[in-house]
């Protein structure tokens, strides 16, 4: 029973990770693109070369977030508790950044939820998985 919680939580902490190189991509590499800043609620590209800066550096933050969960996925076969400590930790930000945008940002409440909910499941799956 526990192998499928861990199984299932590193599955999720897998798709948390694929979603934060997904928002790295928007915020750092196509933020010039009408299509990205519009879909962040951005009225002009004017708008979007002020905010520029703050994007490419919190898309860099989503980035590392989703590389910690990764090495962790990859460090399971070498040392799991190494492997599953990075994960966690990663996954933790992840939720937490999560939260603030909940409660910092009411238009942003569904973006919100995708950032946090994948990797919260994940990490309460793989706690109660190492439990088991």
């Amino acid at each position: 029973m526990g192998t499928f919680f861990l199984v299932a939580g590193s599955i999720l902490i897998t798709i948390a990770a694929i979603v934060h190189v997904y928002f790295f991509t928007l915020e750092s590499l196509t933020w010039r693109n009408p299509k990205t800043w519009k879909a962040f609620g951005l009225p002009s590209q004017e708008h979007a070369e002020i905010i520029r800066p703050m994007a490419f550096n919190q898309g860099f933050y989503n980035l590392f977030l989703a590389l910690g969960s990764l090495i962790g996925l990859a460090l399971l076969g070498i040392n799991s508790t190494v492997g599953y400590t990075l994960m966690i930790f990663a996954s933790a930000c992840m939720t937490g950044a999560g939260a603030v945008l909940l409660f910092s940002v009411k238009k942003s409440r569904k973006a919100a939820i995708i950032q946090a909910a994948p990797p919260l499941i994940g990490v309460l799956f793989v706690l109660i998985g190492m439990s088991l």
